[in-house]
């Protein structure tokens, strides 16, 4: 509890600047809707600012009859979601034994982890790498390369140190194996850190661009984000398909607008579910290394 009237003064002046922050934060964003519920005469002259002028749904409604757009969109969907469950069992299967002093060659693994993630691979043997390995304008690209990162691996070792060993012990006692004690015990206690990986990995693997951008040339296996890119660069892209009449309710911008708040809904709908699994699992994930 706040004792001292310097305390309340404090929390005020802090809770003061996030709500200050967080308005600032989400002014882009307001703008980007209102600008896709407006019609094209009110952009055009722009009048459009923080309220949609001559609302209208045609930009989404032109939008969402496009079939590329939907394919990209469930093609992100379906690699974020096999490419989280890949990376979460990848990164549980080499923490659980990191967790362990009993294991022999843990510090010198995790020393590579730390360097791993501390020194990144260059561009280009990356790439030589990548497509060597039969990656290259293969949509596995999209998943294999993002199974496994080295600050998630930190995190889960980190959480999984903390368990239980008498919880453990007994379990061993029992004639559990490292295996079923992972998969039955473990895990199953470990939702706060799992959900919190999940959306490290969901995010990377939903907003990823650069992946795609170098190693596919098939553009029936673009992503979402690289269809976006297409849209906001290329009038052609985005306006192919519309009516070639002056009675259009949309134009360029305001398409743009409504594909980009298209883009991160699904994110912004999935966190609320996962917030205080994310917070939880962060804090738990920091206290010792």
């Amino acid at each position: 509890m706040l004792t001292s009237r310097s305390e309340k003064l404090f929390v005020g002046v802090i809770t003061g600047l996030l709500i200050l922050f967080s308005v600032v934060a989400l002014i882009p964003l307001v703008s980007v809707i209102s600008t896709s519920l407006s019609s094209k005469s009110a952009v055009d002259m722009n009048l459009v600012t923080l309220w949609p002028k001559q609302f209208t749904f045609d930009s989404w409604s032109y939008i969402i009859d496009r079939p590329d757009l939907w394919k990209s969109f469930f093609l992100t969907l379906t690699t974020t979601l096999i490419g989280t469950v890949l990376a979460l069992l990848m990164t549980a299967l080499f923490a659980y034994p990191l967790s362990k002093p009993e294991f022999r060659w843990g510090s010198v693994i995790m020393m590579a982890v730390v360097i791993a993630m501390i020194f990144k691979a260059p561009i280009l043997p990356y790439f030589l790498t990548v497509r060597g390995i039969g990656l290259y304008d293969n949509p596995l690209v999209l998943i294999i390369p993002h199974i496994l990162n080295p600050f998630n691996l930190i995190i889960m070792r980190t959480f999984f140190k903390q368990f239980s060993k008498e919880l453990e012990e007994a379990a061993f006692l029992e004639g559990c194996g490292y295996f079923r004690m992972l998969f039955q015990f473990v895990l199953p206690l470990s939702k706060a850190v799992l959900a919190t990986l999940a959306l490290f990995y969901g995010v990377v693997l939903w907003n990823q661009f650069q992946h795609p951008l170098f190693f596919l040339q098939d553009t029936s296996w673009f992503p979402l984000q690289i269809k976006i890119r297409q849209f906001i660069t290329d009038d052609s892209v985005i306006m192919a398909g519309a009516a070639s009449t002056a009675n259009l309710n949309y134009n360029e911008r305001t398409l743009r607008a409504a594909t980009v708040i298209f883009a991160i809904v699904p994110i912004i709908v999935v966190y609320p579910f996962l917030q205080k699994y994310f917070v939880k699992g962060a804090m738990i994930g920091s206290v010792k290394g």
